[in-house]
């Protein structure tokens, strides 16, 4: 089966580039990016049907990290190449190029022109693997065109213009012999550059976030145009590896699945619950205090339909109240939290009389690890914990290889894709997102009991509302947002109520659009949709003095405040 090899080193969306071709139906493993290319290596599993590298981003720089590099052998291979950002960055430093930083770092959206010297008949595009890498930035080319083996029309004279999505710091001020400038940004940075003999291509955008105007076009020229690999890879041929894996490594042994009744535990549930003897997997619902609204009653409808046979429910307000009190500190509530959960977990288990030889599983994602600094190579970057990747406990048990995450290389469109696989309810697939940490993480500050109530109740009107108003297309506002949401802001509001002085919390509210949860846009509501569901929040919710409304994007943003 034809493969893409990528090199990691560090990139939020390093494995946003892998899905990506995936969803091509191109293979894909990501290896660390300083792995040495041995014959040994090269004649192994790994490496077979390896057909193109490409050298993902970093939070690095190539002087920073300039003994971290790929092993140099890559560039004798005669594999096509395709450097991303820092990966552009390294290909044009390990060949004598210079590269310097920026006097102001670009983020977001970034117009990205190809030249006319390119697309002319005299141009560069004029063998097979520049003309097939080049038609992924012809606006006359489809994505089923280019996968069909559409070339770049060497006619065409006119420049290109696209949108562009960066996230660097860095940039070329000198190409390496052999580079030329295909492509510059509108600040007047390269931002496309290929070799004139070799067939490598560099980018220094990102074509794997979603918002970046053909990005997949431009993946897909090349690994069909340039490396001239095959369709042959399919989702269910994942979940039938990640079930054979399953079974392999459990065997007889029990699991208990921590779930939240949230879209990625539900999958995770519903695929060991298919996959493994029912008898054998425990499904452990914590009501921590820190749920939505009817929340408790909502998961254990849902996982009663999974047909699970142990389904234990632990109430432990109380205790998670207590460990958050006097707070405010987001990883010190994250790891509270974190560590109470395997806390209770542990106490639980015994009660349950399961063995020793138990495996923990549950639904992290690739987003909750690469986030919390786990991806596969070293150089990840910590930008929250997540409480199911980061607390000590469960590093512990990670260590001690007693943990199972079959959805961690997934993000959270391909878990929705893979929970229709698996027959699960539209309404369960299509729930907003939603923190392990729960509310703890939407209220900023110390938690208390009453933040939560009145969270929780502001939160609800949010959500109902946005599920019985309409886009000017008619859809749900709740099926168009990605992720919607209220957090409770530690300040007061001075305002007016029926002439008497309120002084209330003020309450953000967050609606995003995103297909991974890796970038994110701001949902642009109507004027008049956003000022009537501040109305009633504030009406509604007699603690909420203030209504205000997130316009952040991601990045420079994360999706969830904390």
């Amino acid at each position: 089966m034809d493969k893409i090899l990528i090199l990691d080193y560090g990139s939020q969306t390093t494995q946003l580039i892998g899905r990506r071709i995936r969803d091509l139906g191109v293979y894909t493993e990501i290896i660390s990016g300083d792995t040495p290319f041995t014959p040994e290596f090269l004649s192994g599993p790994v490496f077979e049907g390896t057909r193109a590298l490409i050298l993902s981003g970093s939070p690095e720089s190539v002087y920073a990290s300039s003994g971290d590099g790929p092993d140099k052998k890559i560039y004798s291979l005669g594999l096509p190449l395709l450097g991303i950002c820092y990966g552009l960055q390294r290909m044009n430093y390990d060949h004598g190029g210079k590269v310097e930083p920026l006097p102001k770092m670009e983020y977001g959206r970034i117009g990205v022109t190809i030249g006319a010297e390119t697309a002319g008949p005299e141009g560069i595009a004029r063998n097979d693997a520049l003309a097939g890498f080049l038609a992924g930035f012809d606006p006359a080319l489809s994505l089923e065109a280019i996968k069909g083996g559409a070339r770049f029309s060497s006619g065409v004279s006119a420049p290109f213009h696209f949108t562009a999505w960066m996230s660097h710091g860095d940039t070329l001020t000198r190409l390496a012999p052999g580079f030329i400038e295909a492509g510059s940004s509108e600040t007047g940075y390269p931002a496309v550059i290929i070799h004139e003999k070799e067939a490598w291509f560099g980018l220094q955008f990102h074509p794997e976030v979603t918002h970046c105007e053909r990005g997949r076009e431009i993946l897909a020229a090349f690994v069909f145009g340039a490396a001239g690999c095959k369709a042959q890879w399919t989702r269910e041929q994942y979940i039938e590896e990640v079930r054979t894996s399953l079974k392999d490594r459990v065997g007889a042994a029990p699991v208990l699945l921590l779930i939240s009744g949230g879209v990625d535990s539900t999958v995770a549930g519903a695929l060991l619950l298919e996959t493994l003897d029912p008898d054998k997997v425990h499904l452990m619902y914590m009501d921590t205090g820190l749920m939505r609204k009817d929340e408790t009653g909502t998961v254990r409808t849902a996982l009663e339909k999974l047909g699970a046979k142990h389904l234990h429910i632990v109430y432990c307000e109380k205790e998670f109240l207590l460990a958050l009190a006097g707070l405010d500190d987001p990883e010190a509530k994250r790891k509270a939290i974190g560590d109470l959960f395997i806390t209770i977990q542990e106490r639980e288990l015994a009660r349950l009389g399961l063995p020793d030889s138990y495996f923990l599983a549950q639904g992290t994602l690739y987003t909750d690890l690469i986030e919390s600094g786990k991806g596969v190579g070293k150089k990840a970057h910590l930008i929250k914990s997540h409480h199911n990747v980061g607390s000590p406990l469960v590093d512990a048990k990670r260590r001690a290889g007693r943990i199972i995450e079959p959805l961690d290389r997934l993000y959270k469109d391909e878990v929705r894709r893979l929970g229709r696989i698996l027959s699960l309810e539209e309404e369960v697939i299509c729930r907003h997102p939603f923190p392990g940490p729960g509310l703890a993480v939407r209220i900023l500050g110390e938690v208390t009991r009453e933040k939560c109530d009145i969270l929780r109740e502001a939160d609800a009107v949010f959500i109902e509302e946005l599920k019985k108003r309409r886009s000017p297309e008619g859809k749900r506002l709740y099926d168009e947002i990605w992720q919607a949401f209220a957090v409770l802001l530690p300040i007061r509001s001075v305002g007016v109520a029926g002439d008497v002085r309120k002084y209330g919390w003020v309450l953000a509210l967050r609606a995003i659009t995103s297909a991974d949860g890796m970038t994110a846009d701001v949902y642009p509501f109507q004027t008049r949709d956003i000022l009537e569901i501040s109305t009633r929040i504030t009406n509604s919710v007699k603690d909420i003095g203030r209504v205000t409304y997130d316009v952040s994007s991601k990045p420079p943003a994360t999706i969830e405040w904390e």
